[in-house]
């Protein structure tokens, strides 16, 4: 990974090296592997804490760029697709600050992973171009930017989706209201049995912006896109 190797020009196009190369394929590897988890700034410094070679953060970002990172294609017809939003903070110029950007991820049938940093029509189309089965489980956060885009999945008029809120979020905001921890219990046994009249009889006496807050997640999700389904996350 690191030291001084001389090839001959038949031996750089085996290897698919460029001329004057600097940087090893391996060490090239664990320069995108740190980029991945890592701002460019810090995967400068863990590169050269682990290997004592100093690869500059905007090398590291030109590195990133230049690859060629082809989507992966299902080898089944997907009948599962998870979606998933974020946020990265963008460095501006000096003294102009950040700014941050979105990013939505998708999975296919628990296998197949994928990202698009401010592109939605492009994750759009990654999904339609796969095998879809019809009716497709489409699994979200409850996110209005998720479900916008689910509703673009399937390429027929007739083609149907089950939009399926997550069980981790629903637990999540349940427990944001607060209070008895026994009535929150009750609620969340109450609502994995798929029972959301009964668990928001629980809350019926009670009053503040978080109990409001999660009545109206619950009606929300129930009637504006498909009926609550739950699912274990």
């Amino acid at each position: 990974m690191v030291g001084e190797l001389t090839l001959k020009a038949k031996q750089l196009q085996k290897l698919g090296l460029k001329p004057r190369s600097r940087l090893s394929p391996l060490l090239q590897k664990c320069c995108l592997r740190l980029s991945a988890n890592e701002s460019y700034q810090k995967a400068e410094i863990e590169v050269e804490a682990l290997t004592g070679v100093k690869v500059g953060h905007s090398t590291q970002q030109k590195l990133v760029l230049s690859q060629d990172f082809e989507l992966p294609l299902a080898k089944q017809a997907v009948s599962e697709v998870s979606v998933d939003g974020g946020k990265v903070r963008l460095r501006g110029k000096p003294k102009a600050g950040c700014h941050w950007r979105d990013y939505k991820t998708v999975r296919l049938q628990g296998i197949y992973y994928s990202a698009f940093f401010d592109d939605n029509q492009s994750l759009v189309d990654y999904v339609n171009s796969q095998r879809l089965v019809n009716p497709l489980v489409c699994l979200g956060d409850g996110h209005d930017g998720v479900w916008n885009l689910v509703k673009e999945f399937g390429k027929t008029e007739h083609f149907q989706r089950w939009e399926i809120l997550d069980w981790y979020h629903l637990k999540e905001n349940l427990y944001k209201i607060g209070g008895s921890l026994k009535r929150l219990k009750v609620a969340e046994t109450l609502l994995w049995q798929g029972q959301v009249e009964e668990t928001k009889a629980l809350f019926h006496n009670r009053r503040g912006k978080q109990v409001k807050n999660f009545i109206a997640y619950l009606e929300k999700h129930r009637f504006s896109h498909c009926q609550l389904q739950l699912l274990p996350g």
